[in-house]
């Protein structure tokens, strides 16, 4: 059992904490029974666990997973490890651990893997983000985004990592299915736009849009485009889009949450899809 924090891959959970840790060991942190779970079910492999059995055996869903963990470790994918509480909680990123935090690769997620596991099904919908801030936001939305079932997310350079422990708390899982693109330039974005299969709307979404979202045709292939939560969408994504969609809504709201907003549209989308 790990007694120390000072413990070599105590310090390696840690780093994962920061956009540098990540960068250099080509990993993220992933915590607790429902994320761990979703990985697991997803095939996806932590290539190590820290892990608390006294506070797992607390819960049915940690019960489970322990038993997981040590399947894991047998196969020999899964170096999973015993772990006082305190060493537990000086990995994690939360103020409440949960028993369970581990390290996957980077590589487990890559657009590639993700995609080759969703064949099968034409999905119209990409979505683009422009410099969102906020991790509970960005989480919130690829949640979203999975459940309306679109086809991939890019993230512009100034969006928050999508790798950020507390947008992958917030995502519940979505990294293990949901094709995501980080650090995308404006011209790397309009090409993946151009290319096969060809978008035949880009829609930015805003205040003022020229029409409502329910009038919108979004079984074809379309982008849309969610701006940053202060500043709305910037001129490089005013300039990409070919229209701009709206909420409309009662009551003098001027606007909602960008997470909010994202997903009314994203349903929508599955709305019409499924309709068809």
């Amino acid at each position: 059992m790990i007694t120390s924090p000072s413990n070599p891959n105590v310090a390696l959970l840690r780093s994962l904490q920061s956009p540098k840790g990540r960068a250099g060991e080509r990993a993220f942190l992933v915590e607790g029974p429902h994320v761990l779970g979703a990985a697991l079910d997803a095939g996806v492999a932590p290539f190590l666990l820290l892990y608390d059995p006294e506070t797992l055996e607390r819960t049915a869903e940690g019960r489970a997973l322990l038993e997981r963990i040590v399947q894991a470790a047998d196969t020999g994918q899964t170096e999973a490890l015993e772990a006082a509480p305190r060493v537990v909680a000086h990995a994690s990123d939360t103020q409440t651990p949960q028993g369970v935090v581990g390290a996957v690769s980077l590589d487990e997620v890559t657009p590639e893997r993700l995609r080759a596991r969703r064949r099968g099904r034409f999905r119209p919908l990409l979505l683009v983000l422009d410099e969102l801030a906020d991790p509970g936001n960005l989480g919130t939305i690829l949640r979203s985004a999975l459940a309306a079932d679109v086809d991939e997310v890019l993230l512009t350079r100034g969006c928050v990592d999508p790798y950020n422990p507390k947008v992958v708390r917030a995502a519940a899982g979505v990294h293990f299915h949901l094709p995501i693109l980080p650090q995308q330039s404006w011209e790397h974005i309009a090409q993946r736009l151009a290319g096969a299969p060809k978008t035949a709307q880009t829609l930015v979404a805003e205040a003022g849009g020229e029409r409502p979202y329910y009038a919108v045709d979004l079984t074809q292939r379309s982008a849309l485009i969610i701006g940053n939560e202060a500043r709305g969408p910037s001129s490089e994504a005013r300039r990409l889009a070919t229209g701009s969609v709206s909420i409309p809504m009662w009551n003098g709201v001027e606007s909602l949450n960008a997470a909010i907003a994202a997903s009314i549209l994203l349903f929508e989308a599955a709305r019409q899809q499924r309709s068809k």
